[in-house]
């Protein structure tokens, strides 16, 4: 439903429509399992930036 509306209007692929739909339905902090681990799902941080790498804090 919203991760095929994203597809559709958005050309988004699942894990970008699963991060967009994460942030819709719970906010920005995400699991802190995924912070600095190794993988297609780590992260420096536990927060989701929707406005881009550039704009992330040094």
């Amino acid at each position: 439903m919203i991760l095929d509306w994203l597809k559709t209007d958005y050309g988004l692929g699942r894990g970008h429509g699963m991060a967009l739909v994460h942030v819709i339905k719970k906010g920005p902090q995400i699991d802190s399992k995924h912070v600095g681990t190794e993988g297609v799902h780590n992260d420096e941080s536990d927060t989701l930036w929707l406005d881009g790498k550039a704009s992330r804090p040094a």
